[in-house]
């Protein structure tokens, strides 16, 4: 499927998935004036060029630390230092930039422990990483269930509204998973879409508690669906990290300002001297140039800019739990 393949309709499911991506297929349907069949044959058809709907635990609300490193490298070693990467289930993001010798990989980590255990043992131990750089996220201003094709405007305002999940009413502390919570965690990491009938199967646990705590781990932000689409089949193949030193007093304006931005599909604050981090994406190389001049460049507070273009992409969100 190219970028010119996808219609009106294409693009409304996306950002309905995006809103909701566990509403049945008749919720949307009737949002959006088509037929079941139809919803179910269009994302079918989405699926097939790579769309992935999933689960995502919050990794703020169960208490991980994130972090975002930066590992620059011999050309011969980002490929096989990324891939080895996406296969550990702490790291939930990955790239390739920098004329393909640098590695970024955020990761999450349940203690010190985990923290050290990637940080200060095996990375340090690879051969070929030239240097290594480890930023914490302290705030994040956009991102998670914030996704990016929240911000398309294929849906009329009133369509969007109707589609919108009850609120979150986020519970005080950091919650703590079970077993049962985890299992459930993992088989929505694979499908955020699978049945109840899939989850009974995957938890042992009744169709009945299956839904209760779904619905219970959803409505106190622990959990949320997330969509995964190839930005450039939606005509966006420019992907950029950008890493701005921002003054501290503009940190939250300016944060504020990039969560705003349609290019924005992650803004967070972090360590180092390059106090913000976002993942933007463009049209084009011309787009990007706008970007920075136009919204970027007049932002009071921004002293300075990196730009990263993002060659590839190994590995995006996922949830796998670790018992």
């Amino acid at each position: 499927m190219k970028s010119h393949a996808l219609d009106t309709l294409d693009l409304q499911l996306l950002q309905a998935l995006q809103i909701d991506g566990r509403a049945p297929f008749s919720r949307f349907a009737a949002v959006l004036g088509v037929s079941d069949q139809t919803v179910a044959r269009r994302y079918r058809r989405l699926c097939e060029a790579g769309l992935r709907v999933i689960g995502v635990g919050d990794e703020e609300r169960l208490g991980q630390t994130r972090w975002y490193a930066r590992l620059r490298c011999t050309p011969d070693a980002a490929e096989p230092l990324a891939d080895a990467l996406a296969r550990r289930p702490d790291t939930s993001w990955i790239g390739l930039t920098s004329g393909g010798t640098e590695v970024m990989c955020t990761m999450r980590a349940r203690d010190r422990g985990e923290r050290d255990e990637l940080l200060f043992g095996k990375l340090q131990r690879t051969p070929r990483i030239v240097s290594l750089s480890a930023h914490s996220l302290l705030h994040t201003f956009y991102g998670g269930p914030l996704g990016w094709f929240s911000k398309s405007d294929a849906l009329e305002p009133a369509q969007a509204k109707a589609l919108a999940p009850p609120p979150v009413e986020p519970a005080s502390g950091t919650i703590t998973l079970d077993l049962v919570d985890e299992s459930l965690l993992e088989a929505l990491g694979r499908d955020g879409r699978a049945t109840l009938a899939e989850l009974q199967a995957a938890t042992h646990q009744s169709e009945s508690a299956v839904k209760r705590r779904l619905e219970h781990l959803r409505r106190i932000g622990a959990l949320y669906v997330d969509v995964q689409f190839d930005s450039a089949l939606y005509g966006y193949e420019v992907r950029a990290v950008l890493w701005l030193t921002v003054a501290p007093s503009a940190l939250a304006s300016v944060g504020e300002a990039l969560a705003g931005h349609r290019e924005v599909a992650f803004a967070s604050a972090v360590t180092g001297q390059a106090n913000v981090v976002a993942v933007a994406l463009f049209r084009d190389n011309g787009e990007l140039y706008r970007y920075l001049s136009e919204k970027i460049g007049v932002l009071s507070g921004v002293q300075q800019v990196e730009t990263a273009p993002i060659l590839r992409q190994v590995k995006q969100l996922t949830y796998e739990g670790r018992r």
